[in-house]
């Protein structure tokens, strides 16, 4: 069995580095962000002014909890209770970096691993055909054991019915599956103790080449659970209906593999996509026409795209790149016309085994329309995820993402430090999620290990000292 450590970084060690306690003042210096984002970050996670005061005093950020209390106590406000801005502040100093803890292992590696919309169950996907369920509400009890069908290398992606009634998995494969995790089977063995319905992602004018070069690398539910939209490896986005069961919609979106792709916001209308050819875009199902132009485009990229995570409101989204960077993007910079040009890279660079060239990592995009860069996590060997933190619990004050280190990173949004880090894999962390309400957060790593990670839930303020090197819990 080999060692699980722990190593989170903290604020008030000498030789900590700037930046990696939730805890922590900036200085006027600091990179922080200066657009609409940032103040409407700073309102959905900061406390009401009066509560900041908390006693008689000058204000200062980040104000303590106890401060707080004694606001509400004394109903400085006026409400006789927190916002949900006043909670988010206080929920957002507490990070979930306590751990790792063993939830599982298997021998295969762990491809992908998400919560559910109400964080009452926990879906994760390996290499070797199999994917789990788990009831988190029930002391993570594995409700369902599936077997997956028809793999090509590894299962890509998985997605949960808003419902929670079913899940897809896709593979490097044009049909996708769909099972029904409701029913009463725990083991889930595809066409032998339950159906795993095939979804077909190929059109009519496919022939047998195109056929086999079709892959999906990534598959999402639409919020009504109507529809799918999936990235593919023939350089297309495709829209699923799941009344009719074919696909409605077929856009040749990039020029070359798309690696990632999902829905803007509730209503659906909006796509936001990332390939290989390092551009993100913006695709508006209302006013698409027959030429299948996007509606806009965006650049600073100097590689290819793994991930996009969409804010939720239809103008803010992250994508990690293999030029080792997460950015942040506002679809109102985009352009409507951004022709496909070389850009200063190492064409040598392959991410699946190669290190990043030191000297690449300076480089900057000549055009870059991103708000934001976050640097410091490793995008290689794998598509590594990246998200914005939940809105319950910290107001998407957060991003964070996995790293082929090993690691885990968050990154304040506005400031762009590096709040914390946590060291407790082997393998590259591919995937991770966030408790949609609690302070926990789960690593998927390629060394099979599903890993929790949390604030300890004591009445403490967090540690502001260096984590010890702890044993594995397991």
């Amino acid at each position: 069995m080999s060692r699980f450590r722990k190593n989170v970084d903290a604020c008030n060690d000498g030789n900590a580095p700037k930046g990696y306690c939730a805890n922590q003042d900036y200085s006027e210096d600091s990179d922080y962000l200066v657009h609409d984002i940032a103040q409407h970050t700073n309102l959905r996670s900061g406390p009401h002014e009066l509560l900041s005061r908390g006693v008689l005093g000058k204000r200062k950020l980040p104000v303590s909890p106890v401060k707080m209390l004694v606001g509400r106590e004394g109903n400085f406000t006026g409400r006789g209770r927190f916002s949900s801005a006043d909670g988010c502040h206080v929920l957002s100093r507490y990070l979930p970096v306590n751990g790792p803890r063993c939830l599982d292992r298997l021998q295969s590696r762990a491809y992908v691993s998400q919560f559910s919309a109400d964080g009452s169950l926990f879906v994760a996907g390996f290499q070797k055909s199999q994917i789990r369920i788990y009831d988190v509400e029930r002391g993570w009890k594995v409700q369902k054991n599936i077997l997956a069908k028809s793999l090509k290398w590894t299962i890509t992606d998985t997605s949960l019915s808003p419902d929670q009634h079913f899940l897809v998995y896709s593979s490097l494969s044009p049909v996708v599956h769909i099972v029904n995790v409701r029913s009463a089977a725990s083991e889930s063995i595809a066409n032998i103790t339950e159906i795993h319905d095939g979804l077909d992602f190929s059109v009519d004018d496919y022939d047998d080449d195109d056929y086999d070069a079709l892959g999906i690398f990534s598959v999402k539910f639409s919020t009504d659970g109507k529809e799918l939209v999936a990235a593919s490896s023939d350089n297309s986005i495709y829209v699923y209906d799941l009344e009719s069961k074919r696909p409605s919609l077929r856009i040749p979106a990039h020029k070359s593999d798309v690696n990632t792709v999902c829905f803007a916001d509730e209503t659906g209308h909006l796509l936001f996509s990332g390939s290989d050819d390092h551009l993100c875009k913006v695709w508006d199902r209302r006013c698409f026409g027959t030429r299948g132009k996007a509606a806009g485009v965006l650049i600073g990229h100097l590689e290819g795209i793994t991930f996009i995570d969409s804010r939720g409101d239809g103008r803010y989204f992250i994508s990690n790149g293999k030029d080792q960077t997460t950015k942040l993007w506002d679809i109102r910079m985009m352009s409507s016309n951004t022709p496909y040009t070389r850009r200063p890279r190492d064409t040598d660079f392959d991410y699946r085994w190669m290190d990043y060239p030191t000297h690449a990592r300076a480089l900057k995009h000549p055009h870059d329309q991103s708000l934001a860069t976050y640097r410091g996590h490793n995008v290689l060997r794998t598509l590594i995820r990246c998200y914005f933190s939940p809105a319950y619990s910290t107001g998407q004050k957060y991003i964070y993402t996995g790293s082929s280190d090993g690691s885990l990173y968050i990154y304040d949004l506005v400031t762009g430090a590096q709040v914390a880090s946590c060291h407790g894999h082997e393998k590259p962390v591919r995937d991770c999620s966030w408790h949609p309400l609690y302070p926990m957060i789960i690593t998927s790593s390629w060394d099979g290990v599903i890993a929790r990670w949390e604030f300890p839930g004591s009445e403490e303020e967090p540690s502001e000292t260096r984590g010890r090197e702890r044993r594995p819990s397991f």
